[in-house]
């Protein structure tokens, strides 16, 4: 069982404990799911999720504001239990995130269809040449009478081919660079829009390459103000980034489980964990864990006291977190010798979890690049 000492820090109130308890035992008794078909896995849970009453927390609904420590907690929970559970609840929150700071009642129509599991959603922020620089984006959206017209190509879109709706960050020219960007909804059936490629990579969740040709929107698509898509995108990730943290903290906290049930295995040469070298691995993993739950925490009590920015915190969080986490799965691949690396095992697979978190909603070089940047102004 994981450590769950953590949840009498004073980060937490007795609400977010009790969260904590009713969630876990929902995970033991509907998770992990079979990912052979991960479309259809990610389906199933966004519909459980949503039936369970836990994607309310993914997105505020009018007059409410998200509350970090809770979708931290969630994430946390789900990844250690299953890491596409911790996707699917996750991706409709970032999907939405938009809407859910910004959007109008209209808009909000979507945000409630995601909270009850009803639809899944997406955020179409990376291009084929604009990954970790946004302000580089290259799709468009033009003015036509009543609305926009929005081309251009979207890769590595989470939930790309089974989202209902996406939020499109499009070019408007209202300045160069950054401050001429803006953020729009995009149902999934709009005439112009497709996936040209469903992109397979080492742990299964849906993604997609995604290109727009002259798909015409509504006025009232447009989400915020024209010029500030930007800006709102660097608000949700805000929001977003020390959950992601909060995933590979789930991670690592299951890699320890593992690890120490494996030490703790009669061997004809006795017990693994009386080996002083594996007792020191051990610490190092318990010690990064715990490292990097007070910096995930941290962050998300930061925003929820009412901080207008948590930039650096956030991206602290993130960066350590993901960091940390790869370091105690790969410690407890090794504890595990041969098995470490073989299908079915639990350490195998967390292996490949872990390594994209390190790379989206920010990838860890850019997130060095946030803290020095804060420190330097």
């Amino acid at each position: 069982m994981a450590d769950r000492s953590f949840l009498d820090w004073p980060f937490f109130e007795a609400r977010h404990r009790d969260l904590a308890a009713a969630l876990e035992a929902w995970c033991a008794a509907h998770l992990p799911v079979d990912h052979g078909d991960a479309d259809a896995a990610c389906r199933a849970l966004v519909g459980a999720l949503g039936a369970g009453g836990w994607l309310v927390h993914s997105g505020a609904g009018e007059g409410e504001r998200l509350d970090i420590r809770t979708l931290c907690l969630i994430r946390e929970t789900l990844a250690r239990h299953d890491g596409l559970a911790d996707f699917a609840f996750a991706m409709q929150g970032l999907g939405m995130g938009a809407v859910s700071l910004f959007g109008t009642r209209e808009q909000r129509d979507w945000l409630a269809r995601t909270r009850a599991g009803k639809a899944i959603a997406g955020f179409a922020l990376t291009e084929p040449g604009a990954g970790s620089d946004v302000a580089a984006a290259a799709t468009v959206a033009e003015r036509i009478t009543g609305g926009w017209r929005v081309s251009g190509e979207k890769t590595y879109i989470s939930n790309g081919g089974i989202a209902d709706v996406y939020v499109v960050i499009a070019r408007t020219g209202e300045a160069p660079g950054a401050k001429g960007l803006s953020a729009f909804l995009m149902p999934a059936d709009a005439p112009g829009l497709s996936v040209v490629e469903r992109i397979e990579v080492m742990a299964p969740h849906p993604l997609a390459h995604l290109r727009m040709e002259g798909v015409d929107l509504p006025e009232t698509a447009l989400i915020g103000r024209a010029g500030e898509g930007f800006k709102m995108a660097m608000t949700v990730l805000d929001h977003f980034r020390p959950t992601v943290g909060a995933a590979a903290l789930g991670f690592a906290r299951q890699a320890l489980d593992e690890a120490l049930a494996r030490a703790g295995r009669a061997r004809p040469s006795g017990v693994l964990a009386d080996y002083q070298m594996v007792q020191g691995h051990l610490a190092d993993m318990a010690l990064k864990i715990d490292a990097a739950a007070l910096l995930v925490y941290r962050a998300a009590w930061a925003k929820d006291q009412g901080a207008a920015r948590i930039s650096r915190e956030a991206a602290m969080a993130k960066l350590y977190a993901t960091e940390a986490a790869q370091e105690v799965i790969d410690m407890a691949v090794q504890l595990h010798g041969g098995d470490g690396v073989r299908l079915g095992f639990a350490v195998e697979s967390l292996y490949r979890e872990i390594r994209a978190l390190r790379i989206y909603e920010g990838a860890s070089d850019v997130q060095r690049l946030v803290i020095a940047r804060s420190l330097l102004t």
